[in-house]
């Protein structure tokens, strides 16, 4: 069979192939443990008028395909709240934070994904070395020579100073047999994803947080000015009153009641202006700004013309998981939470790394780059788990664990969304229809003050009616600039609570 040892060095070559291609299809087309993920689909309403506890009154929704837009804080036509918005986005300290966040998922994916590839690292050195004249590597010596004056020699020469030169690189690459890198990187895009979506609850955060407290102080600011407005109404008519009591028209009464009237609304100025003060700053902090730095932009505005609000534009109820960020980042966790199952899983099973090494290494710097001084290796690395306590398994039950918390947790974060919604929803009809009743009440009450007043200065009544229809006409214009003030507000909360998040805002890190 003079042919057999031939065929079968053949094949004795062919194998390392063989095996290495093998390995690589197994590879690459090999399973991932693990279970897969499978979308969420949260349930909606076929309508915004149903899922809804509060009064028919109150459910009254345009219906309509179309979505409110992004920069809602526009609709109220006001500039300095526009410039406010952007300030804002530019320089507000928790959206950088968001922002950096979201910066460093993106990063850790970046990691996670290179481990895709194989390592190689480039190494070298110059070392200077000398060997113990008693140590290991003389061991041999005394078994094959016997001890005398050559031993010695050897010894003494083997144990002088030497340097060694030393350089190469070394290659390792593990087989992603399992899929556990699959799945880390499958988590990584979740926990970038989570963050993109946590980034666009900043973003809707800070623009609603900035509106709300930009109509609080205007709110306040509109007080103040009617505070002192009444402030100085009930001046005039004291000294009338004042004038009236040393001619001897009327008694002390009537001039003491409006002394009272006129020391309860200064009363009121002090805390209003300490809301105002309270609201700047808090303006202010959301922009990144110091105490008193906005001043100037926050000045009461003058001969102001309300905007009405538009029409709520609410889309489609079934698109509010895409919409409203806080329920994509819980989707993204519960992604998270099922790839890191497969990670798990994977750690159960055997895993392989290939490695290889070349170098060159000499004593003698005039041979180092010759081709004898070359030193190699390459072959795979096993590793068998075979006992650990039940480690791996029981973080695999932890993940297991960790995915149905997530589960729940998404499922209570849909069911929170729709709760908001109806809640929003509910308060803006309601303030919608107190402030046209407020409406009315001030044209009524004006016109009770108007006639009272007109009696009483010819003389039907007495001094009470008028100082009775005064008070509740004071009193009901300052309740419709609150109701006006916290309309506006309730439309922030509705855009809110819809996930209107900014589009296209500056995302400061975000684009490393």
């Amino acid at each position: 069979m003079p042919f057999e040892r031939p065929t079968s060095r053949t094949a004795l070559h062919a194998v390392p192939h063989t095996l290495a291609a093998s390995l690589l299809a197994l590879a690459l087309s090999g399973c991932a443990v693990g279970p897969d993920f499978n979308k969420a689909e949260p349930q909606a309403p076929e309508d915004w008028t149903a899922w809804r506890s509060a009064d028919d009154s109150l459910r009254s929704v345009p219906a309509t395909a179309e979505a409110l837009p992004s920069d809602w804080w526009r609709a109220f036509g006001d500039p300095v709240l526009n410039r406010l918005q952007q300030r804002a986005f530019e320089g507000s300290p928790d959206l950088l934070t968001a922002a950096l966040r979201f910066a460093q998922a993106r990063t850790q994916r970046r990691m996670v994904e290179a481990q895709w590839a194989p390592e190689i690292d480039l190494n070298g050195g110059i070392n200077r070395q000398r060997l113990s004249e008693n140590g290991s590597g003389v061991r041999l010596l005394d078994v094959l020579l016997p001890s005398g004056p050559f031993r010695d020699q050897v010894v003494s020469l083997l144990a002088q100073p030497f340097t060694l030169y030393q350089a190469g690189f070394d290659l390792s690459w593990e087989i992603d047999l399992w899929g556990r890198i699959r799945r880390s990187v499958e988590a990584s895009d979740a926990d970038v994803a989570r963050d993109a979506a946590l980034l666009d609850l900043a973003r809707l955060s800070l623009a609603s947080d900035v509106a709300r407290n930009y109509f609080e102080l205007r709110t306040t600011q509109k007080q103040i000015r009617l505070l002192r407005e009444d402030i100085s109404v009930l001046s005039d008519r004291l000294q009338l009153l004042d004038a009236q009591v040393r001619g001897g028209a009327i008694n002390h009464l009537s001039l003491e009641q409006q002394r009272a009237e006129l020391a309860a609304a200064k009363a009121q100025l002090p805390p209003l202006l300490a809301q105002e003060s309270a609201s700047a700053n808090q303006i202010a902090l959301l922009l990144g700004e110091r105490p008193g730095a906005l001043h100037d932009e926050l000045q009461p505005l003058k001969g102001e013309a309300r905007a009405a609000l538009p029409d709520l534009a609410l889309g489609l109820p079934s698109e509010l998981a895409r919409r409203r960020p806080d329920i994509r980042a819980a989707e993204a966790r519960l992604h998270n939470a099922t790839a890191s199952i497969g990670v798990a899983q994977a750690d159960l099973y055997p895993s392989i790394r290939l490695g290889a090494r070349f170098g060159f290494e000499s004593f003698s710097s005039s041979e180092f780059a010759d081709w004898g001084s070359r030193t190699w290796s390459i072959g795979p690395t096993l590793n068998l788990p075979l006992f650990d306590q039940g480690r791996r398994r029981s973080v695999v039950q932890l993940r297991e664990l960790q995915q149905q918390e997530a589960a729940v947790a998404f499922q209570r974060t849909v069911l929170l969304a729709w709760h908001e919604i109806d809640d929003a929803l509910s308060g803006y009809a309601a303030e919608q229809h107190q402030a046209r009743e407020l409406q009315s009440r001030v044209e009524a009450t004006q016109q009770a003050y108007q006639l009272a007043q007109a009696r009483y200065d010819g003389g039907a009544i007495d001094f009470l009616p008028v100082l009775d229809s005064q008070r509740s006409y004071l009193q009901a214009r300052h309740d419709l600039v609150a109701s006006q003030g916290r309309l506006n507000t309730r439309f922030v909360t509705v855009n809110k609570a819809l996930g209107n998040a900014p589009i296209g805002s500056p995302s400061q890190g975000a684009e490393n």
